[in-house]
């Protein structure tokens, strides 16, 4: 009888922990938020919070939010198909139309903005080791539920994580997930089809641009790191058209004059070239007739003696025209013994 006695004397002490701790909880709770009321409440507390709040420097904080807003809200709603194609007449992208707004300062809040969030972020990257505070920021976090939820249930039976659960998980909404894949599909297009319209010299000055770019990328890489390489494209992206718009006329002058510079000498340099190439051709033609009528004149020679009158025939000597004198065989016997005599006498 005494171990059911003190099974049920254990349960009703663990109730009992429970429902105090419970109550502090709520008297806690309670007394935190009659303190908040009361300070909200205070007449000095109204004061300041009106003073700040309707002020002239809340007026215009909201105002230049306003704007910011509105600047945000039209570079989100410019994001949409050019409606000029590529050379190739494929579509372009919608990032091409967002990229093009963000860039040419037409909404200068928006631009300014992520030009300090990028500068930020490579700074970030730069001087922090974010990984690891990644790394340790989920330790911690894990750490922190993990001994309160074993905390919980070993002194009040109940876990305190477990408390915090939601009814549901979060998960994300498929429609959602399409959208988001759809515009990662289209972020990496824009890449894409913007390095072959480069490479392609399908604008010519932005080949011309690309190729100064990667010049002098390749000689800055033996001394800049390559955050500092990002930081300098960042900043001629992003200020390089500002420069250029606050400075239109003058450039626009200067880059006529060079055009028109270069054309004078394109001109000047054609005119020599056909200068140049017309008495080289009069030159060869002048050696090929030299040479045309000098074998003329080899040919005429050789067909000149083929022509000349045959030979005289006394120049010659006659052909003989009798038959030739066979001597007879006592001669030849005579001559033989008129050989032999004087061997004899001797």
């Amino acid at each position: 009888m005494s171990e059911p006695s003190d099974n049920m004397a254990g349960t009703t002490n663990g109730s009992t922990v429970t429902g105090h701790a419970i109550n502090a909880k709520d008297s806690l709770l309670q007394s935190a938020s009659s303190a908040f009321t009361a300070v909200a409440n205070h007449p000095t507390t109204q004061k300041m919070t009106d003073s700040v709040t309707n002020g002239p420097v809340a007026d215009s904080a909201r105002a230049e939010g306003a704007k910011t807003k509105a600047e945000f809200a039209d570079l989100a709603n410019s994001r949409t198909t050019p409606g000029q194609p590529a050379a190739t007449g494929q579509p372009l992208t919608h990032y091409h139309s967002m990229f093009y707004r963000l860039l040419s300062w037409k909404n200068p809040r928006a631009t300014g903005i992520s030009f300090a969030a990028v500068v930020l972020v490579i700074f970030t990257t730069r001087y922090l080791n974010i990984i690891r505070y990644i790394f340790k920021a989920l330790y911690i976090t894990l750490g922190v539920t993990a001994s309160a939820e074993l905390a919980g249930q070993l002194t009040i039976g109940k876990g305190v994580t477990s408390q915090f659960r939601p009814r549901q998980y979060f998960t994300i909404p498929k429609a959602s997930l399409e959208r988001l894949l759809d515009d990662l599909e289209q972020f990496i297009n824009f890449f894409v089809i913007e390095s072959q319209r480069i490479v392609f010299a399908e604008n010519v000055y932005a080949t011309v641009a690309a190729f100064f770019a990667s010049l002098i990328s390749y000689f800055l890489i033996k001394w800049v790191p390559l955050w500092g390489l990002s930081l300098i494209a960042t900043t001629v992206a992003y200020l390089g058209p500002l420069i250029y718009l606050k400075n239109k006329e003058v450039i626009d002058a200067q880059l006529e004059k060079g055009y028109n510079l270069a054309n004078e000498q394109a001109t000047q340099l054609k005119h020599l070239a056909s200068q140049h190439t017309g008495n080289a051709a009069k030159t060869v033609q002048g050696y090929t007739q030299q040479y045309t009528a000098k074998a003329q004149e080899t040919i005429n020679s050789y067909r000149g003696r083929s022509a000349s009158p045959e030979a005289k025939r006394h120049d010659l000597p006659a052909a003989p025209t009798h038959q030739p004198i066979i001597k007879e065989e006592s001669s030849e016997e005579e001559s033989d013994d008129d050989l032999i005599e004087p061997e004899t006498a001797s």
